[in-house]
């Protein structure tokens, strides 16, 4: 029943009894910005749930040029830190887990592919990936590491840096080197509406990929979430939509989230140590 352990305290009884949970079929595992943390990439909310920063509006983004020339200067830099991180040990453990049938597909709320980077097979990416950009004004896509030599060609001896990493790989610049920044244009129609295909704050993700997102979740023995605060409805309405149906919803994380009285099992504590521990749990259970 909803609510009937969600304490902070994990034991290794809790793990066992999460890894019976994961024997009756493959979870359904649903991520989100602290499967990335120990990657070098840090999530946008602090423990206790606030914000820490807050990333360009959609409406901001495709409301001027000077918004988007902003947005691109500060990724073109963030771009060098976000491309070179690699999977953790939860992702890892994730893949182990799909290899041995406890968990089946993964609906992702991060945009970095790490996911898939640690070889884990059917990664729907709830929110778009970094790793392609589309024109707003005509479709055209590209990927995102061929703009990257664009901008280095149109911006030779731009050497802005900054301490800063956000999910969506963002960085903070000082508004000099902004100015001194040479937008990217699209290659077939000459526009400045370039966009990371991914859904920026204020936007919305496409409704049929969300409706295969409720079918999933409909079709799966069991949640797993992990690493989601479930601040925002874009991932919480699958927990709802799991609750609702009597299905067990595991919830691994750090800090409490908006969906804590809707889990059969909570767990406060770092992914990769309760990640690990589930695992030799599991592997007493089957």
């Amino acid at each position: 029943m909803p609510g009937a352990d969600t304490g902070a305290v994990s034991t290794p009884e809790t793990f066992r009894e999460i890894a019976d949970v994961l024997s009756r079929g493959p979870a359904l595992a649903l991520t989100g910005a602290g499967m990335s943390t120990d990657s070098g990439i840090p999530d946008y909310r602090g423990p206790d749930g606030t914000r820490r920063v807050t990333p360009m509006h959609l409406s901001e983004f495709v409301g001027s040029s000077a918004a988007r020339r902003r947005y691109w200067a500060r990724s073109y830099v963030g771009w060098r830190r976000f491309s070179a991180a690699r999977p953790n040990r939860a992702h890892e453990l994730v893949t182990h887990l799909q290899e041995r049938g406890q968990v089946g597909g993964v609906i992702t709320q991060n945009v970095d592919g790490l996911h898939q980077a640690a070889g884990s097979t059917g990664v729907v990416e709830l929110h778009g990936s970094l790793a392609e950009v589309v024109c707003l004004a005509c479709g055209a896509r590209e990927a995102r590491a061929a703009l990257d030599e664009r901008m280095a060609q149109r911006n030779p001896g731009f050497d802005a840096d900054s301490d800063e990493i956000r999910p969506d790989g963002d960085v903070r610049l000082e508004e000099v080197d902004v100015e001194a920044f040479e937008a990217p244009l699209c290659l077939v129609c000459g526009s400045d509406m370039l966009k990371p295909d991914v859904v920026f704050f204020g936007g919305s993700v496409d409704k049929p990929l969300v409706e295969h997102c409720f079918a999933l979740t409909e079709a799966a023995p069991s949640l797993l979430v992990l690493g989601s605060s479930l601040q925002v409805m874009s991932g919480l309405r699958f927990v709802r939509r799991a609750a609702k149906l009597g299905t067990p919803v595991v919830i691994i994380t750090r800090g409490r989230t908006r969906g804590d009285d809707l889990a059969t099992h909570r767990v406060d504590g770092s992914l990769d140590t309760s990640l690990d521990a589930l695992v030799r749990a599991s592997a007493q259970v089957g």
